[in-house]
């Protein structure tokens, strides 16, 4: 897969003021799903908005995340690789998750450069009071703090609610406790991503009138299981709720798209859509789970919760009229951190200077200036295990981890993959490519560096975090 010539964008640089900013995130959604890359209709699940803004776009098809819903929003959200900030796994509770109060986000940013911002679905980064949205910059927020699975606790056989609190729909706003709003059941689960469109659209209107810029981060809930489509969109494909979810979800980016047609404001607004990691597995887990719900993750092979390209790699679409150009695909490597450093570029915001960054600036990629990201590689964490590193065309795996459920296995010699030959990393080509190597350990070794800088957080650290000096 070669790049397509990237044509020259009408203008190269923002000169209508500080744009608008829609990061749309979806969850669990593999890289072969739209239309844009190959599934779509194909899967029996038509994708037209989300290809028409892939169309009018960049679409990315080297675009890479972390192996977990919690690291790769917490990657996303700071610019940094999730093993530095205690995030690198999905929690399972019993201490305090998700971020500490010192970590700096997006929307901090955003939001001293003059934004508005809004934070609407799943959240993942903290659940308990100093760890939400509204205290991490987001001006206001409503969905989930934790993720869609725990809605289907309410009714399980022994569930007992004074034993383990219910997750609850909340809300709140910067300054204030954020408060619950309802139990999030099953029957929640079925509207929530129709609610998020609604409070999305409804922040959108508020702040367009307003004339001020604005930062929406709308992580929808699906199509994570158990995928329980709207009652308006379910038996809609004729092919079972996932397929009918994903329909959903594509109406539902329509409408964040017709709404900014209608406002006038399209051309001022950088729409992105993209997944938090590749697909569920195509089997159950242990062969008892009957809620998963597979994916396709094109051409790569692995699932959710490995290193294999599968996990790595996910839709990525963005638009900005007159700005990104329109129709381009790019296999150049892009990383979910490069994300914070390029929105604060474009956006006049500033990135951190006492914590390593391990986000780099794409603006000009994105932009049309370069052909090329300035991005060569990253390792590739899965958990708080180092069981890769991604380079150019190339993988170096120093662990085996091929199933979601499998303890990784040390290799004795790291083994290397061709990716432009090799995409579902099977043939191990260390030999004669040895030389692979070299600029993988630098990697590795820079990156250990910069530790003895900056020390990792551990997981469950407790707020104040202070770091060492």
């Amino acid at each position: 897969m070669r790049s397509e010539p990237r044509p020259a964008a009408q203008q190269s640089t923002p000169t209508d003021g500080k744009p608008n900013i829609i990061f749309i995130l979806s969850d669990n959604l593999g890289w072969g799903e739209l239309g844009a890359y190959g599934g779509g209709a194909a899967l029996g699940a038509p994708t037209p908005n989300i290809d028409k803004l892939a169309q009018e776009g960049l679409r990315l098809t080297n675009y890479n995340v972390e192996a977990q819903c919690t690291p790769s929003r917490s990657a996303l959200m700071t610019g940094r690789l999730a093993i530095r900030s205690g995030t690198h796994s999905v929690p399972l509770g019993g201490a305090p998750e998700g971020l500490t109060a010192w970590e700096v986000t997006i929307a901090k940013s955003l939001s001293a450069a003059g934004y508005a911002t809004a934070m609407y679905g799943k959240w993942h980064l903290g659940s308990i009071e100093g760890r939400f949205p509204s205290d991490q910059g987001f001006d206001e927020w409503y969905g989930i703090p934790r993720t869609t699975d725990e809605a289907m606790w309410l009714g399980a056989k022994g569930y007992d609610e004074s034993i383990v609190e219910p997750q609850y729909i909340m809300e709140g706003k910067k300054g204030e406790k954020s408060s619950n709003v309802q139990k999030y059941d099953l029957e929640q689960r079925r509207i929530m991503d129709a609610a998020l469109n609604s409070r999305s659209l409804d922040f959108i209107q508020r702040s367009a009138k307003a004339g001020k810029p604005f930062f929406v981060y709308l992580a929808i809930t699906q199509p994570h299981y158990p995928a329980l489509p709207h009652p308006d969109f379910a038996g809609k494909t004729g092919r079972g709720d996932y397929a009918d979810v994903k329909v959903e979800m594509d109406h539902r980016v329509g409408e964040i798209l017709d709404e900014l047609d209608r406002l006038g404001i399209a051309k001022d607004t950088i729409v992105v859509f993209s997944s938090d990691n590749g697909p569920e597995p195509q089997q159950d887990l242990g062969g008892t789970s009957p809620i998963l719900n597979g994916g396709s993750a094109g051409p790569w092979r692995g699932a959710m919760f490995t290193a294999l390209e599968g996990s790595l790699r996910v839709p990525f679409v963005i638009r900005w009229p007159g700005h990104i150009p329109a129709g381009a695909v790019s296999e150049e490597m892009i990383h979910t951190v490069d994300m914070f450093p390029t929105f604060a570029a474009l956006a006049g915001g500033s990135v951190p200077r006492d914590r390593a960054i391990d986000g780099v600036d794409q603006s000009d990629f994105f932009l049309g200036k370069t052909d090329k990201s300035n991005r060569e590689g990253f390792p590739v964490y899965v958990g708080d295990t180092l069981i890769a590193v991604k380079w150019r065309n190339w993988k170096i795996h120093f662990y085996v981890l091929d199933q979601p459920t499998d303890p990784p296995l040390k290799l004795l010699v790291p083994r290397v993959h061709d990716l432009d030959i090799d995409p579902r990393e099977e043939r191990d080509v260390s030999i004669p490519n040895t030389w692979v190597l070299h600029p993988a350990v630098k990697i590795v070794g820079a990156f250990q560096v910069s530790l003895q800088k900056y020390p990792l957080i551990t997981m469950g650290t407790p707020d104040p975090y202070v770091p060492p000096q």
